[in-house]
């Protein structure tokens, strides 16, 4: 079990500033708390809340999370609970980092212990099915009016394993506000985790959801063994899909060339600890969805997010022929290969549009 640096003294990222100490993160999959372990390097006194009490009690007496982040030391000073009060108690800073489709019930609950003027930060990555909201309409909707400039949303290219493990990363964090983003990057920031800011809340919370569908095609491409072409390929014309629904619904084009969009495109499509990937080279080797996500304990965000990034689009008449064809082979409408052929043999178009 790896157990990797010493946490920063606590207030040494600027007594001058308004940086908040008592962190409360909301939802203990693996990427919640790779996060967790990033704050508290920090220096910063985290709480980690998890919805299954025996997840608690595995990391009270193992000291590690064996359930989603295996093999990585959880220090004692990291407080780890099922009480969702508790983990809010006076909070200075609040992570919402459920799955995109239970960050809704949850947040309803967390809502009502939720200090006044907390920093609030989204870490979710997926599109609602059925409202077809972003994680931060979901998170607005349960906010005070008055603490919604106090919202951030965090994405980018950024395995939970390799954060847990302080290696090198690069991400974004968006607000509408300033002043937040300034405040949020001042505390998630480290030598070993760099964040960048951005205005472009719309733009940064779609590559981060629309990025694992992709991911899906990718993943089907390498399973189906049509080599590094195919997936460069996908790659591009994902990247063109995420850029036509971003714009068609109110995005910055540009956001989509940096870190939130192709850079976690990149990530995701070709990564090995790629959740989404895996699920994609599995179905397209041939095994059924629903023993896919039976055997897995972690949450494959593409597969929901899917629907309603299909949804979306049909919403707001874009185009988007890879997650047309990814929403078939999940609903078992058409095989990965027969999708991918008939994604070669569309008619004939030019790269961009009117050229």
């Amino acid at each position: 079990m790896k157990e990797l640096g010493s946490p920063r003294a606590a207030g040494a990222l600027g007594a001058a500033s308004s940086v908040p100490t008592r962190v409360g993160v909301v939802g203990a999959g693996s990427w919640g708390t790779a996060l967790a372990l990033l704050l508290h390097r920090n220096g910063h006194r985290v709480r980690l809340w998890t919805w299954d009490d025996a997840v608690a009690r595995e990391v009270r007496e193992a000291g590690e999370n064996r359930s989603y982040l295996p093999g990585i030391r959880i220090p004692e000073g990291l407080d780890v609970s099922a009480d969702l009060a508790h983990v809010l108690d006076q909070a200075d800073l609040v992570v919402s980092v459920s799955p995109s489709q239970f960050v809704d019930s949850v947040m309803e609950q967390a809502v009502r212990w939720l200090p006044p003027g907390a920093l609030v930060v989204s870490a979710s990555k997926g599109i609602e099915t059925g409202t077809l909201r972003r994680m931060d309409e979901v998170l607005g909707e349960h906010l005070p009016r008055q603490q919604h400039d106090r919202l951030c949303v965090l994405s980018g290219p950024s395995f939970a394993q390799e954060v847990a493990e302080a290696h090198p990363t690069a991400v974004v964090l968006a607000s509408r506000s300033r002043e937040a983003r300034l405040e949020a990057q001042t505390v998630f920031s480290s030598d070993s985790f760099r964040v960048y800011t951005d205005a472009d809340v719309v733009g940064v919370e779609l590559g981060g959801a629309v990025k694992n569908v992709i991911a899906l095609a990718a993943g089907m491409a390498v399973g189906l063994g049509l080599g590094r072409n195919a997936q460069a390929a996908l790659i591009t014309r994902g990247l063109a899909e995420i850029t036509r629904l971003g714009r068609a619904v109110g995005a910055d084009p540009l956001t989509f060339s940096g870190l939130a969009g192709v850079g976690d495109l990149v990530l995701t499509c070709t990564g090995e600890l790629s959740r989404n990937r895996t699920v994609g080279v599995r179905l397209g080797r041939g095994e059924k969805l629903d023993r896919i996500l039976g055997e897995m304990r972690a949450v494959a965000e593409g597969v929901r997010t899917t629907e309603a990034v299909h949804q979306l689009a049909l919403r707001h008449h874009v185009e988007m022929p890879i997650t047309a064809q990814v929403h078939r082979m999940l609903n078992d409408e058409v095989a990965p290969a027969d999708a991918l052929h008939e994604l070669m043999t569309r008619d004939p178009k030019p790269e961009r549009w009117g050229r």
